[in-house]
């Protein structure tokens, strides 16, 4: 009998382990609980610049982080132009460079300013500062020149070809064509934006309390998408899958340009995300009480058991069964389709959307994590084109016990 109840707690063990891998995984040894509010990578070396510390660098994907000699200052922006390193700071200390991966630091000529942004662009250095615009540096910042762009809050950048986006406070997306020479007021005129990134031709603007907008024709025009009552702190890109951190509600993931987002915050909580950054098949999430770090293929795709292509659509019972806080929910399509699974409480109120992208035929399994749930009973439901009549719609019962 003990040697069963042995066997049976190792299973159980093992479950719980395999369970707690998917998920966001804090990764701050050496840096402690401090806040990020900036990361950057170059090679194998990530950076991240804090608050009152300075800039930590980590050469193994986040497993440990050492200090670098910027220790004393609080670190808004981070860019990296092949071995140069810049660092913008706040309190009026203007930028730093690195030239060897932050063993030395040397403050460059832009001293005087807040610094929230960075970019590069060839030769061309953009700092976004506060109050006073735009700066650039050709020379890898022994000097720099105020550009037109000089009297706004500049939070953040995005480099597409040519053109330079910058999002500014309470004034929306300016776009220079000319690095800078002459800056244009885009449509997108009246908000806040903290964040911007570019996927192709698709430009995505996170924005102070309004969520994700996109544009297709470099800022001509702009459409809010469905992520819109959200401030929106970071933003990613990895191949078709947009990453947005938010403040208060953790982390939202779309990989069709913003028309659905759902939230991964597994192990993550609802945190503030300031800043993202993809290596080496990671992607790691700085918030405000340090540094988290998942697999990239977590989060881009639901896990395929086989590409076997099934008879009928299926949906099987959740394991396990009572859970606490994870399960796995497996499940048949047998033509691509649009696919969604949702979870509902008993009140048919939606608490979760864990799929809900166009699936090729075959077997898949999603893990859902019921941390932020109360114990109790609820539903998932798998619908494939339901409307149609080829299509799918089953519902399951799972128990959650805490």
């Amino acid at each position: 009998m003990k040697k069963i109840l042995f066997i049976l707690l190792i299973v159980h063990c093992t479950l719980l382990i395999d369970n707690c891998l998917s998920q966001w995984v804090l990764v701050n040894n050496g840096m402690g609980n401090l806040v990020v509010y900036t990361l950057s990578a170059s090679g194998n070396n990530i950076f991240a610049g804090t608050n009152d510390s300075g800039v930590y660098r980590s050469t193994n994907n986040g497993t440990n982080w050492t200090q670098t000699s910027l220790n004393n200052r609080l670190v808004r922006s981070l860019s990296v132009n092949g071995s140069n390193v810049f660092a913008g700071t706040g309190a009026d200390y203007g930028v730093y460079l690195s030239i060897n991966n932050g063993t030395s630091w040397s403050q460059t000529s832009l001293n005087n300013r807040t610094v929230y942004s960075l970019a590069v662009n060839g030769n061309n250095v953009f700092s976004g500062t506060l109050i006073y615009g735009v700066y650039l540096s050709t020379n890898n910042g022994t000097s720099w020149t105020q550009t037109p762009l000089n009297n706004r809050t500049v939070y953040s950048f995005v480099v597409n070809g040519n053109n330079i986006f910058a999002g500014t406070f309470e004034n929306g997306v300016y776009l220079s064509t000319n690095n800078g020479t002459s800056w244009t007021q885009t449509s997108l005129n009246n908000l806040s934006v903290w964040s911007l990134a570019v996927n192709g031709n698709n430009i995505f603007a996170g924005t102070g309390s309004f969520g994700v907008y996109l544009s297709t024709n470099n800022g001509t025009s702009w459409t809010q998408t469905s992520l819109n009552n959200y401030t929106v702190y970071s933003l990613a890109v990895s191949g078709n899958y947009v990453f947005a951190g938010t403040g208060f509600y953790g982390v939202f993931v779309s990989n069709d340009n913003g028309t659905s987002w759902i939230q991964r915050n597994e192990g993550l909580g609802n945190l503030n995300v300031n800043a993202f950054c993809i290596l080496n098949n990671y992607i790691f999430a700085g918030t405000f009480v340090s540094l988290y770090r998942r697999p990239l293929s977590e989060l881009t795709s639901i896990q395929p058991i086989s590409n076997e292509i099934p008879n009928q659509f299926s949906l099987s019972q959740n394991y396990p069964n009572p859970f606490n806080p994870n399960t796995i929910i497996r499940f048949k399509i047998k033509d691509s389709r649009l696919t969604t699974l949702k979870v509902f409480d008993v009140l048919g109120k939606e608490v979760a959307t864990l799929v809900n992208e166009n699936l090729n035929a075959g077997t898949y399994e999603v893990d859902f994590d019921g941390s932020n749930l109360g114990s109790g009973i609820y539903f998932y439901t798998l619908e494939a084109d339901p409307e149609t009549s080829s299509g799918f719609r089953e519902t399951r019962k799972m128990v959650l016990m805490k």
